[in-house]
């Protein structure tokens, strides 16, 4: 949005607070076709002059035209969705006159729906991204709008419309998302330190007389593996898909200092500023060549390489032993309760908690730069962030249909629960809402505040890295990777025999260059901090 009429819409805010707990302002409708410019301006400025005067008694929101945000993230589209969004509405239509259009796509469609979804600047409002899905880069096609820069186009909208969110959020959150300083993305407030480690079957374990105390890194779960594809032969032991493989970041502990579609990374877990690219590193050849192994001894499953369900869904088929996860305290409940295996799964950590860049944008809302109301995007994010009732509806459904409330903030599962149960809880606002399921501790999120504690900084936290001038280059890297990344990081191609050419393909698509550029930023950055 513009600038102009700066007074009239302070008063419109304090209004607004004043009656709702919400600033507000004036959208276009429901004309999704339109940008982020002047009309949208000049309705908030005819809205305020009808009602911030002292004596007015009109309801800001009555003063908004009508408008609906659309809302895209990834998950599986749910069964009772449409009666989710109506209760959902019955809430936000008198608070800012808006309706949700609630619109997941699944796991294995995200990419190729979205890329278009962006190149053909379709009207959308909000849309889920994180840096190991494509932040940085889709920032700077302009796919999404800057969030608080006063200059830009939609102007701060954070400061304006996010309040709630800058009083409740981390401020290392918006730290470490930022790009040059300006937030593209508003992440999710939920844990900050990133840990990896897997999450098994401790039934299956338990049957099979498996002792877990052992396993401690992934080389220690050979033992494992082997015993359950000898004694069950109808489950696949490990489950691997494109980026949840040993190789993902917060296994291998690789801060990837902005997208991790870019070449060149540090290590999360060292001090080491000097750049590299991942593949010549000692960890990274030592994962690859153990991941062929598990592979070649019938460990992973064969279509890994090009398999699409989601870890999650791949659970609750109810054949596989164990998957890499990204962990926090309780993963194992939530994923159980998202799976129908309540009491049957078990997390291992096989690393220590640190905080970097890529954590802190690990989940992410953006505002669409094809929004035709940006504000309005940005009060119904606000509302994620601090409207319980608003959020337990997007993430859990109606209560008394899709959970029941047990006491307090402990809630049970119903038989409708399968009818809506996105498991979407980290992408979409405010964990710290959300109520806890009764196979759950009671106590989760003071342990996620201080799993957060004890998150240790790495060296490059806030950094991240500006490819504007190497569009060119990322491009031919990215097409590179996408050649060998997947193959190799689910074992399903040999590295001694890859990884030589890998390495000369990336050279000629100019990874040097991307890297020099890299270190370079990085250096200045780090001397701004002294």
């Amino acid at each position: 949005m513009k600038r102009t009429h700066k007074g009239s819409i302070v008063s419109l805010m304090l209004m607004m607070v004043l009656t709702l707990g919400l600033s507000g302002c004036g959208g276009n409708g429901n004309n999704q076709e339109g940008k982020a410019s002047d009309p949208p301006a000049k309705e908030t400025a005819n809205a305020t002059k009808s009602s911030s005067g002292p004596e007015a008694t009109a309801d800001p929101a009555s003063e908004l035209k009508p408008y609906t945000v659309k809302l895209i993230y990834v998950g599986a589209p749910q069964k009772d969705e449409k009666q989710v969004e109506d209760e959902i509405n019955k809430l936000l239509e008198p608070k800012i006159n808006a309706k949700l259009d609630i619109a997941p796509i699944d796991w294995g469609d995200w990419d190729s729906e979205t890329n278009l979804k962006i190149a053909s600047r379709e009207p959308f409002d909000l849309i889920f991204t994180a840096q190991w899905r494509h932040y940085v880069t889709n920032a700077a096609k302009g796919a999404y709008l800057a969030l608080n820069d006063d200059g830009g186009p939609a102007g701060n909208l954070l400061k304006e419309y996010g309040q709630g969110i800058l009083e409740s959020l981390d401020p290392l959150f918006l730290k470490g998302s930022a790009i040059n300083g300006v937030n593209y993305g508003v992440p999710t407030n939920k844990e900050l330190a990133a840990q990896g480690g897997v999450v098994y079957r401790s039934d299956i374990a338990q049957d099979l007389g498996i002792d877990m105390s052992g396993v401690k890194s992934i080389q220690d779960l050979d033992a494992v593996l082997k015993v359950v594809k000898e004694k069950r032969a109808d489950v696949t032991p490990l489950y691997f898909k494109q980026g949840e493989t040993f190789n993902s970041q917060y296994m291998a502990q690789y801060d990837t200092l902005g997208d991790a579609s870019i070449p060149g990374v540090l290590l999360k877990d060292s001090q080491d500023t000097t750049i590299k690219s991942m593949i010549e590193m000692d960890r990274y050849k030592e994962i690859v060549k153990l991941t062929r192994e598990y592979m070649k001894k019938g460990y992973i499953n064969a279509d890994a390489a090009i398999a699409t369900t989601s870890t999650q869904d791949a659970m609750k088929a109810g054949n596989v032993f164990m998957t890499v996860q990204s962990l926090k305290p309780g993963k194992d409940s939530e994923l159980a309760n998202a799976t129908g295996l309540v009491g049957k799964l078990k997390q291992i950590a096989f690393n220590d908690p640190t905080v970097s860049t890529s954590d802190a944008a690990g989940s992410m809302l953006a505002v669409s730069a094809s929004s035709a109301d940006p504000a309005r995007a940005m009060m119904v994010l606000n509302l994620l962030h601090t409207d319980k009732e608003i959020n337990n509806l997007l993430v859990f459904g109606i209560k008394g249909v899709h959970y029941e409330v047990v006491s307090g903030d402990t809630i049970k599962a119903t038989d409708k629960t399968p009818d809506y149960n996105t498991g979407a809880a980290w992408m979409l606002g405010s964990q710290f809402l959300n109520p806890v399921w009764e196979s759950e501790a009671p106590d989760k999120w003071e342990q996620f505040k201080a799993f957060n504690a004890q998150g240790k900084a790495t060296v490059a936290l806030g950094y991240n890295f500006d490819g504007s001038k190497m569009e060119t280059e990322m491009a031919a890297c990215k097409a590179v990777m996408d050649e060998f990344d997947t193959s190799l990081d689910t074992g399903t191609v040999d590295p001694d025999t890859v990884l030589t050419k890998y390495a000369e393909k990336l050279k000629k698509a100019g990874v040097e260059k991307i890297i020099a550029e890299k270190q370079k930023q990085l250096d200045e950055f780090l001397a701004a901090q002294k």
